[in-house]
């Protein structure tokens, strides 16, 4: 039982140590080959060949991160209609009224989005809030 167990579990052990011998050997040839000298530019920060200008710590608008997520969103309910499409003739009319519901419910999340102004590069107004009152008692 033994030798059946080191028999499956060697090429395993011999991988693992391949991995070890390699990172260890891509570091000591790093240390060995690599710039010994510093230079005043070697740890300036730039990107694509352009030295940076300004902080870091810039403002950016909320706008950026709401398309970014909901191209995120979007795009990934491609994937499942993608994937409905590939298995369009195994799946049969079940299938399609799925997929129906599911495309629905997608342009109704989309209609609501634009309707609450998300999709609005402007002034934001919040859907929900009109008529209401805060904790002092002025109207909103």
């Amino acid at each position: 039982m033994e030798n059946q167990y080191a028999n499956e579990i060697w090429p395993l052990v011999v991988y693992f140590v391949m991995v070890i011998l390699m990172v260890v050997t891509m570091l000591v040839l790093s240390s060995l080959l690599g710039q010994k000298r510093r230079e005043a530019a070697t740890n300036d920060p730039f990107e694509s060949g352009i030295v940076s200008v300004g902080g870091s710590q810039i403002r950016i608008s909320v706008e950026f991160y709401l398309v970014a997520i909901f191209f995120v969103i979007f795009d990934l309910e491609t994937v499942f209609i993608f994937a409905w499409a590939v298995a369009f003739f195994e799946l049969g009319w079940q299938g399609y009224l799925s997929i129906c519901v599911f495309i629905a419910i997608l342009v109704l999340a989309l209609i609501y989005q634009w309707r609450a102004g998300a999709l609005d590069w402007g002034n934001k107004t919040q859907t929900g809030l009109r008529n209401t009152q805060n904790a002092i008692g002025e109207k909103i």
